[in-house]
């Protein structure tokens, strides 16, 4: 499998980045993926290369390059427990100091420089995101609604901060929540709203899943659920996004 470490220009400097895209030349669908709070690390590389291998260009930008390049702290070869809470805390401050300024400008780099790829097609993107990259992909396809086709998001807030702005989604949604992340009647709320934006969607909650279970490098990796999460991204893809002649 093909793969790229990259920079991507930005208002605020370079954003350092990971690519994978399949041997064959392309060109092919591009795929912004957005990594969890833990950043690029090779559980990420992995699944973005599994994702390659469908046929995609797959983008993964460090988000948190403007406190250096990744890994911006220094990760464990598994997160868990008491060490996590810790990695947690110290990655707070980035997480705050990420406004929804930064995230719209970077989401404007991030794909201006993913559809400038020779072996990216002309077509629409896709958008997928984990953890804190879940409200990241859900930003960056709300606010580009002509060039986000689809966007997915697992096991993150995914737009419950800021339900008004889901109204300006055109892209069709599947959202993938752990057990432990909200109530069946937040999530009732939530499927509300996009009701309301007017989306074509699937809203759901992964049954005994806890925060973080895509993630093959911490103690929350469910491995039955990660293969729903590509029982359902796989498909979406497969709908809303151009795909090659084989």
């Amino acid at each position: 499998m093909p793969t790229k470490t990259l920079r991507i220009p930005t208002p605020d400097g370079q954003a350092d980045a990971f690519a994978a895209l399949p041997d064959d030349g392309g060109p092919h669908p591009g795929v912004l993926m957005y990594a969890d709070a833990f950043g690029i690390r090779p559980a990420l590389r992995e699944m973005a290369c599994e994702l390659a291998g469908h046929g995609y260009y797959v983008l993964v930008p460090n988000f948190f390059y403007r406190h250096g390049p990744t890994p911006v702290i220094e990760l464990p070869g598994h997160i868990a427990g008491e060490s996590r809470s810790a990695l947690i805390a110290q990655l707070m401050p980035l997480i705050k100091a990420h406004t929804t300024e930064r995230v719209l400008s970077d989401a404007d780099a991030y794909l201006n420089f993913l559809t400038a790829q020779p072996e990216v097609d002309a077509g629409p993107v896709a958008v997928t995101g984990y953890c804190i990259g879940g409200l990241l992909a859900m930003r960056t396809a709300a606010a580009h609604p002509g060039r986000v086709a689809a966007v997915a998001g697992f096991h993150g807030p995914a737009g419950t901060d800021d339900p008004d702005s889901l109204r300006h989604l055109t892209a069709e949604v599947h959202l993938g929540h752990a057990a432990t992340d909200l109530t069946p009647e937040t999530l009732g709320e939530l499927n509300k709203v996009l009701d309301a934006a007017g989306v074509n969607y699937t809203s759901e909650i992964y049954p005994g899943t806890v925060h973080g279970f895509t993630m093959s490098d911490t103690d929350a990796f469910n491995p039955a659920a990660r293969q729903l999460h590509w029982d359902r991204l796989l498909p979406l893809l497969g709908r809303t996004l151009k795909q090659p002649a084989r």
